[in-house]
């Protein structure tokens, strides 16, 4: 695990590279780091590593036990003696000692089958362990992804401001030449200057909106300096358009980690439901050991006595009557058993439920990116018409900061689209237990 972990480290520090005096992320060295140091991560892995060792021979109750016990004691009496035939004998401060040891070895040779089903049952747990790490590791990948994407996405909305202020800045250029030259007034100067600080107010708040994004992502990989300035290697959002859904719910089917769990506790209740009826089978212990004793006497004929030797027996048992504890526990057992079938059902219903709906508007956002990279074309030439008409004087202000607004918006809804198909994107590599394809 340690050599594991060393080789990522240095595989994360050698894919790292300086930009401009800021570091360079790619998306697959922002998995690696999330995965090495996110605490929740770190905390399954503990838990897991608690389950494995709970997987032992001895816990399920194969091994015997063995038992080592030792003890001293003593007494001091007084005593009187009163005789039948007259007179009196007096002992005083007798002292007697006792010593003891025992080595006990202990063993159930069988308890209705129960050893063997706890050593399935932890075996189980085991593999629930192993799950619940690598469900953990999949809800921070696919939210590391997205934090990714969000960064993206905001600096982009960030160049999009930026191009807004340059066309701004631009129309302030015009104006003012144009007023120079006695061809503009200069109301129409000032509505231009309004223009070019409420864009400059947008960059502003945008900044802002990156730096946050920034932050996130540092803090989902658990970067030791949460507030580092970094650049992505990515700079546009790729949609992988060829995602099928026949293909999806099969995997989702077979490799969705929340259903595994679920299987896994429908297995777990079986077995408690085997725990509860090995109750009902008798059951055979055996015991053996070895015993030393030494008496001490300071008064009396005798000065010592030791006796040491081997003791063994066989108990065999069965419980007939137990106030029907037995039968209301089978009842439970059965129910329970019957609640956890419900349980899957019921989780493989929701989670085919949210593989179409995702999968419904994976590719209704599909047909949106078509559309709206239509309208970004047709919004582009627009602008491209409209500024040379305002250069000519036969185009208004407002009609052409109009015109600007459809272009940002159409570029606003481009990247806005973009991003929700990439989180359903994600989503559905989630819940078909493909979140990994990622980090290939």
């Amino acid at each position: 695990m340690k050599i594991r972990l060393l080789t990522l480290s240095i595989f994360i520090i050698l894919s790292l590279r300086q930009v401009d005096g800021q570091v360079e992320y790619g998306l697959k060295e922002c998995i690696g780091i999330g995965l090495e140091r996110n605490f929740s991560i770190l905390v399954a892995r503990n838990n897991e590593t608690v389950s494995n060792n709970n997987y032992t021979l001895g816990n399920a109750g194969y091994l015997p036990s063995l038992d080592l016990s030792s003890r001293y004691s003593g007494t001091i009496n007084n005593t009187t003696q009163n005789l039948a035939a007259g007179g009196q004998t007096v002992s005083n401060g007798v002292h007697n000692t006792t010593a003891n040891a025992g080595l006990t070895l202990g063993w159930t040779i069988f308890n209705g089958f129960n050893v063997q089903t706890t050593y399935k049952k932890l075996d189980e747990l085991k593999q629930i362990g192993s799950l619940n790490s690598q469900l953990s590791a999949e809800y921070l990948i696919a939210d590391i992804i997205s934090g990714y994407y969000n960064y993206i996405d905001q600096v982009q909305a960030l160049n999009n401001v930026k191009y807004a202020l340059t066309l701004s800045r631009e129309r302030l250029r015009i104006d003012e030449t144009r007023y120079l030259l006695g061809s503009s007034s200069k109301l129409q100067v000032l509505q231009s200057r309004v223009y070019v600080n409420t864009d400059s107010s947008k960059l502003s708040k945008q900044i802002e909106v990156v730096r946050a994004a920034q932050i996130r992502l540092n803090e989902l990989m658990a970067a030791e300096d949460i507030g580092i300035q970094f650049a992505t290697k990515d700079t546009s959002i790729d949609v992988d358009a060829n995602i099928l859904y026949e293909k999806l719910l099969n995997e989702t089917l077979e490799g969705n980690t929340s259903l595994l769990i679920a299987s896994r506790n429908k297995t777990i209740s079986e077995l408690d439901y085997k725990l509860v009826v090995s109750r009902s089978y008798p059951y055979l212990n055996m015991s053996t050991g070895y015993s030393y004793n030494l008496n001490t006497y300071s008064a009396g004929t005798n000065k010592n006595q030791i006796t040491n030797g081997m003791n063994y027996g066989l108990t065999l048992g069965l419980n007939i009557f137990d106030g029907f504890t037995q039968r209301r526990s089978i009842a439970n057992s059965t129910i329970d058993k019957e609640n956890k079938e419900l349980k899957y059902q019921e989780l493989e219903q929701g989670i085919r439920a949210d593989l179409l709906t995702l999968y419904s508007a994976y590719n209704s956002n599909l047909r949106l990116i078509k559309l709206e990279e239509q309208n970004l074309q047709t919004a582009a030439e627009n602008l491209d018409i409209a500024l040379e008409r305002y250069k000519l004087g036969s185009l208004s202000g407002l009609d052409l900061r109009e015109v600007q607004k459809s272009l940002l918006d159409a570029k606003d809804r481009l990247l806005a689209v973009k991003y929700q198909t990439k989180l359903a994107e994600i989503s559905l590599r989630l819940i078909s237990g493909n979140i990994m394809v990622y980090y290939k």
